[in-house]
């Protein structure tokens, strides 16, 4: 028999962690398996549901990664398809008994099934089925309860430091280095143009940021540049190899600036000077030592 969390889990936030920390003391209690019930796509991007705005917080393969560094290592994948979408909440509580749950851990708001029941209803419908529910409290940072979508927020308005702080780390976006226009290696900033390995990853509003960048087996210090095409590209502080092609990983820590217009290549190198400036000195905070 096993205990289950069921949902999402994008970004696998510290309130993901929470309900997944519930699961494993609670698996741990009634001497049974903790499983992991998740899904792919996401329910908004099959229904295209704000197509066009729509973002994730990781790829598959990041969640899944951070799913198993949570410890629970039966972790199922379902397809989230429309006949899954049409099953009622306790239709999708019987599919769960056949394969057997027989208790299950919720999230504040978490809630599944066509008939849109609350989380409460659905805790109370399982117990009527004669599951154990648990229904964890909200997993609060700065004043409210930690969602992906409060994330989501956060960094559309260029808080990385607030998205950190309720995903319990930096926030980070992966892909391949790509060539771009070279224009910053002319003025002694060359930057690494990176192209995002799932395409509907959530990116930080327009802007420079302080980060730092994972690439052949190094963790270095970065300036982050996202321009209004949400085009991605980085310079990495005292590193000259050559990365073209290479996977490569960067996380947001600290916003530097928005976006500016420059007259001339001189007026840019100026100002990535001053910038450069600035990352070095959140570099020498114990908070961002490597």
């Amino acid at each position: 028999m096993a205990v289950a969390a069921t949902g999402f889990f994008d970004g696998v936030h510290l309130g993901h962690r929470k309900v997944i920390s519930t699961l494993l003391d609670l698996s741990s209690e009634r001497g049974e398996q903790g499983r992991i019930i998740t899904f792919w796509p996401h329910p908004r991007a099959l229904f295209q549901q704000d197509a066009r705005d729509f973002r994730l917080l990781s790829s598959e393969s990041e969640r899944d990664l951070l799913l198993r560094q949570t410890g629970v290592e039966d972790i199922v994948l379902m397809e989230f398809d429309r006949s899954l979408a049409s099953k009622t909440a306790g239709e999708y509580l019987e599919i769960l008994k056949s394969q057997g749950v027989d208790a299950i851990v919720l999230g504040y708001d978490n809630r599944f099934g066509s008939d849109s029941l609350s989380t409460m209803e659905i805790a109370e419908l399982a117990r009527k089925m004669g599951m154990q529910a648990v229904v964890c409290a909200p997993y609060e940072a700065m004043g409210f309860p930690v969602s992906s979508t409060r994330i989501r927020h956060a960094l559309e308005d260029g808080r990385v430091e607030d998205a950190g702080a309720m995903l319990g780390r930096a926030y980070s976006i992966s892909g391949v280095v790509v060539g771009g226009f070279r224009k910053g290696r002319t003025i002694g900033f060359p930057t690494a143009n990176i192209k995002l390995r799932e395409p509907l990853k959530c990116i930080p509003k327009t802007g420079v940021y302080f980060g730092y960048a994972s690439v052949c087996g190094e963790q270095l210090p970065a300036m982050i540049n996202v321009d209004g095409k949400q085009t991605i590209e980085a310079h990495l502080i005292d590193f000259s190899k050559d990365i073209y092609g290479m996977d490569i990983s960067v996380d947001f820590r600290q916003k530097l600036r928005d976006e500016m217009a420059f007259e001339s290549l001189q007026q840019l190198k100026g100002q990535l000077e001053k910038d450069l400036v600035k990352a070095l000195l959140f570099l020498t905070k114990d908070n961002f030592h490597l």
